[in-house]
């Protein structure tokens, strides 16, 4: 087999970004990184955030400022490099962070170091896996230039930069579906085939993909050719039992809201209005996807008269599915003995680089140990040439 290509990184915003690329008229308001000591309190909280206070006797820790919101770096969603028993939730610089983090040609090193051909990116902590931090920003006209500022980087530095190792991804304006459709059109004229959205709009105080506010945007995407790519997390919210559950009870169920995402998107009428998009759910992990199709299927065949898509869907939500989407694992043996369950084509691999699920730079190996019982051709398609065929869109 040839390199692996991974359709789910993430590229650690640089330090400058929006210093460099958005003028001094903004310079007070602009998002910029600060350094003073801090103290974390222990464990995320249950909307992805972190607690911290101010301590002169603390850590040294680089911190987003922007707006009136404060972001700490943490080692946990920047590694890559570190032991296991670091990656923990405790503070750091850019100056401890390996430099593939945010330099795309370090990072391409460290792709070559990790048997990695193509890479697929999203953001990262701060601006968010679907750039909620935009949405929530009070300032609109100046979070549109963070936007455009952010897709400029993503396509001229990070992918530019990468001698097309690195795929860009860009993230929209999320309050304004009409901006947003402008910028997929503006980032597709040079290029550009995928952008990231929240797989649960609602969990951020928007419409649902079922209310037709979104058809604009889907409409763009299917004429540009460009994915939409969903990575959990990107409503802000994970599943949780209750509130005072470990946060192992939510790392385990941490597809619960991608089972939530796949059942809306097979279900809606989306993909019968837009019968060419293609949707991609990340680090979703894939053991649970065949009893959910086969349920919906069930469904959609056995209760016609109530459970409201019959009459909307001509064929069974799996065909959909199957057609439409892609979906990706790091790490699932189970998902693997049921790949027939699946169709393989739809299955993808990921390396989560640089965060604490990430694999590198043992991928060849943990590749080579989840795929030991699978045909040389099976590997193939799932290790590189599904994700080719997702990466490469003309």
């Amino acid at each position: 087999m040839q390199g692996i290509v991974s359709v789910d990184d993430h590229a650690v915003e640089p330090a400058e970004l929006w210093v460099d690329r958005i003028g001094e008229t903004f310079a007070a308001e602009r998002p910029r990184v600060e350094r003073k000591r801090i103290t974390v309190n222990p464990g995320l909280t249950k909307d992805l955030g972190v607690q911290y206070v101010e301590d002169p006797e603390g850590t040294w820790c680089d911190i987003w400022r922007y707006e009136d919101v404060e972001v700490p770096l943490l080692r946990l969603s920047h590694c890559a490099g570190f032991p296991l028993e670091k990656m923990d939730d405790q503070p750091m610089t850019f100056d401890e962070m390996r430099p593939g983090c945010f330099d795309p040609q370090e990072r391409v090193k460290d792709m070559d170091v990790n048997g990695v051909t193509k890479s697929l990116c999203f953001p990262n902590m701060f601006v968010r896996f679907a750039g909620q931090r935009f949405l929530e920003a009070k300032d609109k006209d100046l979070a549109l230039l963070c936007v455009q500022a952010y897709n400029d980087w993503m396509v001229e530095e990070w992918a530019g930069k990468s001698d097309g190792r690195l795929v860009p991804m860009t993230i929209v304006p999320l309050w304004d579906v009409e901006l947003a459709v402008s910028e997929v059109q503006r980032n597709a004229a040079r290029g550009v085939r995928h952008i990231t959205f929240s797989e649960q709009p609602t969990y951020l105080g928007l419409p649902s993909i079922f209310s037709g506010y979104w058809d604009p945007l889907f409409r763009a995407c299917e004429e540009t050719n460009t994915a939409i790519n969903l990575h959990i997390g990107s409503g802000s919210r994970l599943l949780e039992s209750t509130p005072d559950a470990p946060r192992a009870v939510t790392s385990t169920v941490m597809f619960g809201v991608a089972a939530l995402t796949l059942a809306d998107w097979i279900m809606s009428s989306n993909f019968i209005k837009f019968p060419k998009l293609t949707v991609a759910l990340a680090e979703c992990q894939i053991g649970w996807i065949p009893y959910v199709l086969e349920r919906a299927d069930v469904v959609w065949r056995d209760k016609p008269s109530r459970n409201g898509i019959s009459h909307v869907l001509p064929e069974p939500p799996s065909a959909y599915f199957k057609r439409n989407m892609f979906v990706s694992f790091f790490n699932d043996k189970h998902g693997l003995k049921s790949l027939d369950d699946i169709d393989m084509d739809n299955v993808c691999f990921e390396t989560d680089y640089p965060h604490s699920d990430g694999t590198w730079p043992n991928t060849p190996r943990v590749a080579d140990e989840l795929t030991s019982h699978l045909d040389s051709a099976t590997k193939e398609r799932i290790m590189r040439t599904n994700g080719l065929r997702l990466l490469e869109r003309a």
